[in-house]
């Protein structure tokens, strides 16, 4: 080492690739997008240590908070490397805020955790646009998160997100799966595509077939096919929440990872069985699409994507006509595609032949 200090350099944050200035800049940028957020008992201010919400104010006497966290998973990467960074957003959202409302909880706050090598605002602000937009879709706040710059964790131009929601419901109102007795009727609400699970296969059979992800889906000539993959997550909330604080709804399923075979039984109790039929739905065109380019069987379908059907419900016989008419006023494609029965805690699915390109009658299965 040199004695000679004063010929020695200055060196910076910035100079080691971290920009506080551009982080600045971003806070300010995003700042009215998460004001347009507000709700009661949050005021979606940035720049503190944290974020206040009073459950009083938005309305709960006695409630019992449940919190949720996830991502994106490697749908990610798609948005990255198609420059599709305005919805991922959304989806972040959707995970967490789905994962609450199957409890019976209203999302009241929403925290995100966003991270890159190196920060590019423009790419961030639309990110963060995405975030603000699932957060009104779901009636919660951004109450604020994280941005982190960090110089050689990550590739040129990738990032990644986590998202963390806390929600609300009054005590004694919670859904737990205890209420869920045979007989009742399994309704499926449709997705909006592929969610933001099973991205890991989709992107492994387009690199080995050779996807044109730029070009118009064979499925849909209306669509780039990158557009029917990067299609938002559903956001359930709104129109699941009258329901449910109206005593309708025994239990919710969202199908997230591990499909309609392991995410229904998460919500059973002991000693029973839904049995979900196939038939009663028409498989997706972007779903026989994935089947058909993966020579993917039935069972594998059913426990790797949501195969069209984003939220289960569980309800009694005769709640099925009135609770269907209230969901599709809201905007819901409803369809009776199952029930709950005696047996082993688990789930069953079934198709006929020709469904879900079967060559004869099938049945998968999945014990808790």
């Amino acid at each position: 080492m040199s004695a000679d200090n004063s010929s020695q350099e200055s060196y910076t944050y910035a100079k080691a690739g971290v920009d506080i200035d551009a982080g600045n800049a971003l806070v300010k940028a995003i700042g009215p997008m998460v004001k347009a957020t507000a709700r009661p008992g949050a005021t979606s201010e940035l720049g503190g240590f944290g974020g206040f919400f009073d459950p009083k104010a938005a309305g709960y006497s006695d409630p019992l908070l449940v919190a949720a966290n996830d991502g994106v998973g490697t749908k990610l990467k798609l948005a990255i490397d198609f420059d599709r960074h305005d919805t991922v957003g959304i989806d972040l959202v959707a995970m967490c805020v789905n994962d609450l409302i199957v409890q019976g909880a209203e999302p009241l706050f929403f925290l995100d955790y966003f991270a890159t090598g190196k920060l590019e605002n423009g790419i961030a602000e639309r990110v963060v646009s995405g975030i603000a937009d699932g957060c009104k879709q779901a009636g919660c706040a951004l109450i604020g998160g994280e941005t982190a710059e960090m110089p050689g964790m990550y590739a040129a131009g990738d990032y990644d997100l986590a998202g963390f929601c806390v929600g609300a419901v009054e005590r004694g109102e919670q859904l737990t799966g205890e209420a869920v007795t045979p007989g009742q009727v399994l309704l499926g609400l449709a997705s909006s595509g592929v969610h933001s699970n099973g991205f890991s296969l989709v992107r492994r059979l387009a690199s080995d077939k050779g996807w044109k992800l730029d070009r118009p889906a064979v499925f849909d000539s209306d669509k780039l096919l990158i557009d029917t993959l990067i299609e938002p997550t559903r956001i359930y909330v709104k129109s699941l929440l009258p329901a449910i604080r109206g005593g309708k709804i025994a239990a919710l399923a969202h199908i997230t990872g591990g499909g309609l075979l392991e995410n229904i039984p998460r919500v059973l109790p002991e000693g029973s069985h839904a049995t979900v039929d196939a038939d009663a739905w028409d498989q997706p065109r972007l779903m026989a699409f994935l089947q058909a380019q993966g020579n993917i069987e039935p069972a594998e379908m059913a426990r790797t994507f949501n195969c069209g059907i984003g939220m289960v419900l569980a309800v009694e016989q005769d709640a099925v006509a009135a609770l269907t008419a209230e969901l599709e006023a809201a905007g819901e494609t409803v369809f009776r595609i199952g029930e709950i029965g005696e047996g082993q805690r688990g789930c069953t699915v079934k198709g006929a032949a020709g469904t879900w390109s079967a060559k004869s009658d099938w049945e998968a299965a999945h014990l808790a």
